[in-house]
C-alpha cells in the first residue's frame, strides 16, 4: 500500500471519528436542532397564513388571494433560509472548538488535521438534510403543489446539496475567524436575511430600482429561482447555471479560507 493511500485512509477514518463526535453533540443537545428546524417553519407559517392572502394578489400566474399559490412561490425562499439557519450553528460550533482548548488537545493526538473541519462539515450536512426534510414535509401538508419530474427532483436535491456544502464551508471560515462563539453567531445572520432582499418572498420586479438591482444581482436570487423552476417543472438553464456558479464560488472560497485560517490558528 502506498503512503498516499495510507494517508487517505487515515484521514477518512479520523474524519468519521470527528463526524461521530458531532453527531453525539447533536443527540446530546437536541434543542439546537429543534431551533434550527423551527425558525424556517415559523417564517413559512407566518408568511402563508398572515401575509399570503394579500401578497399573492401581486403574483403572476395564480388567483388573487390564493395562499396555496403563495406557498408554492415562497417555498424556495424558505429552503434557502433553512440552509442558512444551520450555517449559524456551524459557525458557533467551530468557534467553540477553537476557543475552548479542544483544538490544542487534538494537536497532541495522531489524527489527520483535515478531519476536525471535515467532521464539522459532514455533521452540518446531516443537520441541514434533517431540517430540509421537515420543511418539505410541512410544506406538502400545507398544500405545496409541484409538477417536477423525477429527474427534476434529483436536480433539486443535487442543487440543495451543493448549496449546503458551499454555505457550510463558508460559515466554517466565519467560525474560525470569529474571536468567540457570540460573534460567530452574528455574522451568518446576513444569510438568513438575504432571501428577503431577493426573490424569496416577493418578485424582484415589485421592488424600487436600487433595491431591485441588488436583489437581481445578489447570489441567492438565482439559487431560489432555480429551486422555483425545478419545483414547477419548468427549470431555466440560466438560473441553474448561475446557481451552480455562485455555489462553486462561495464553497471554493470558504474551503480555501477555512484551511488557511485553521492552519494559522491551530499553529498559534
Amino acid at each position: 500500500m502506498s503512503a498516499g493511500t495510507g494517508t487517505a485512509k487515515c484521514a477518512a477514518r479520523d474524519s468519521a471519528t470527528m463526524l461521530r463526535r458531532n453527531v453525539k453533540h447533536m443527540a446530546r443537545y437536541p434543542s439546537m436542532t429543534l431551533i434550527l428546524i423551527c425558525q424556517p417553519l415559523l417564517f413559512l407559517l407566518l408568511f402563508v397564513y398572515v401575509f399570503g392572502g394579500s401578497i399573492s394578489a401581486g403574483l403572476p400566474g395564480g388567483p388573487a388571494g390564493s395562499r396555496s399559490h403563495y406557498l408554492t412561490y415562497i417555498t424556495p425562499g424558505i429552503l434557502m433560509m433553512a440552509v442558512a439557519s444551520v450555517s449559524i450553528a456551524t459557525a458557533v460550533s467551530v468557534s467553540t472548538d477553537m476557543t475552548s482548548g479542544i483544538i490544542d488537545r487534538f494537536r497532541t493526538m495522531p489524527i489527520a488535521k483535515v478531519s476536525v473541519l471535515t467532521g464539522h462539515v459532514l455533521g452540518a450536512m446531516i443537520q441541514t438534510a434533517l431540517t430540509l426534510a421537515v420543511v418539505f414535509g410541512v410544506a406538502f401538508l400545507l398544500g405545496l403543489e409541484t409538477a417536477a419530474s423525477v429527474m427534476q427532483w434529483w436536480g433539486l436535491v443535487g442543487l440543495l446539496t451543493l448549496l449546503s456544502l458551499a454555505m457550510t464551508w463558508f460559515t466554517v471560515g466565519l467560525g474560525l475567524a470569529s474571536p468567540n462563539p457570540e460573534s460567530a453567531s452574528n455574522w451568518p445572520m446576513i444569510f438568513v436575511m438575504l432571501p428577503f432582499v431577493g426573490s424569496g418572498f416577493v418578485p424582484v420586479d415589485s421592488m424600487p430600482t436600487g433595491l431591485r438591482w441588488f436583489a437581481e444581482n445578489q447570489p441567492f436570487t438565482p439559487v431560489m429561482d432555480a429551486f422555483r423552476g425545478l419545483l414547477a417543472g419548468t427549470p431555466r438553464g440560466s438560473d441553474t447555471l448561475w446557481a451552480i456558479g455562485w455555489c462553486a464560488v462561495i464553497g471554493g472560497f470558504g474551503y480555501l479560507w477555512s484551511r488557511r485560517l485553521y492552519r494559522t490558528r491551530a499553529a498559534n
